[in-house]
């Protein structure tokens, strides 16, 4: 009997075909640009195995971002209760993720995102389509001044990150985790909810940012 050729079957090598499609794709055209049908051609698949093996185009991009956890659970928990904590909660849930289990993804993460162009455009756009633009509404925000509010959140975040998993500072790297949320929940509450004089001025107009063709 002839050998079939064509698509290829659902085998041991097919989700790692399809995560290697949506890198190029992600990286290539955005998170917006990139459909679910153009990755299936690059790995060489039917439409529905993508599905099959990932659901949906928001979980595909997290599995090709190996990330420690879907930033919209952290965003919806940290978003529920008294506004005046938002922060708090925040830092708390970021740091209980980085010390369990998914920590060693989210320095593998970090580690991958300035290497080179391509991961850094990748994780441009994670940080774009699955932090900013998630959490301005769960959070309530002014969607002129909430990128903004939610991006300088983000960057002391990456900071702890940075600084106690991947360069590993001490006092910081072994210090208890509810000393860094008191030391920096109040930080992120103020980049979130307070007010910052002159930090807005001409930012009314601006653009979601995008990765899409940029170096």
């Amino acid at each position: 009997m002839a050998r079939r050729t064509g698509r290829r079957p659902g085998n041991p090598d097919t989700r790692e075909a399809i995560l290697s499609a949506a890198r190029a794709a992600f990286a290539d055209k955005g998170y917006d640009g990139a459909s679910i049908r153009a990755i299936a051609t690059g790995a060489g698949v039917d439409p529905a195995l993508v599905h099959h093996y990932f659901g949906t185009k928001d979980k595909l991009f997290l599995a090709t971002m190996q990330a420690p956890m879907d930033p919209l659970d952290v965003i919806s928990a940290a978003a529920e209760g008294d506004r005046s904590e938002v922060g708090v909660r925040f830092v708390r849930l970021f740091l209980r993720i980085w010390d369990g289990p998914g920590g060693a993804a989210g320095v593998a993460l970090l580690r991958s995102a300035v290497g080179t162009e391509w991961t850094t455009k990748l994780f441009r756009e994670f940080v774009v389509t699955q932090i900013l633009r998630r959490a301005v509404p769960k959070l309530g925000l002014d969607e002129a001044e909430g990128r903004l509010r939610v991006a300088l959140a983000a960057s002391q975040m990456v900071g702890v990150a940075l600084a106690r998993y991947v360069i590993k500072v001490e006092p910081m790297a072994s210090a208890p985790a509810e000393a860094i949320v008191a030391a920096v929940g109040p930080s992120v509450q103020r980049y979130l909810m307070d007010d910052l004089p002159g930090v807005f001025d001409g930012c009314d107009q601006a653009p979601e940012p995008s990765t899409a063709g940029t170096a």
